[in-house]
């Protein structure tokens, strides 16, 4: 999985959103215009190749205002769409450097 597959896709408004995605968002207070941008500035800090019906993967990013956010995209090589699953603003006690998941204790 590529990053710059996605990045290629939120450029070409081949962009699919799931209501999930859509409520976590709204409950976050997230625009859609900054969860692209903290892609497009972003990386892929985990890679789920197993998911159904299309691999995807968890993507760091920034906000405008630098506040970090995770996405989870999937994304269809065959037509070359993305899909935004699922988008929030990490809790830093789950969470070192925003790219790594913290030992359960």
């Amino acid at each position: 999985m590529d990053i710059a597959d996605i990045i290629e896709a939120i450029r070409e408004n081949r962009v699919r959103i799931t209501g999930h995605a859509d409520e976590e968002a709204e409950d976050d207070h997230l625009a859609f215009d900054e969860i692209y941008f903290s892609v497009l500035r972003g990386e892929i800090i985990e890679v789920y190749l197993t998911d159904k019906p299309y691999p995807s993967c968890l993507v760091y990013g920034q906000t405008f205002s630098g506040d970090p956010v995770h996405s989870v995209w999937a994304y269809n090589e065959q037509n070359r769409w993305a899909v935004l699953i699922t988008v929030y603003r990490p809790d830093p006690n789950l969470w070192v450097n925003w790219r790594e998941r913290r030992e359960e204790q």
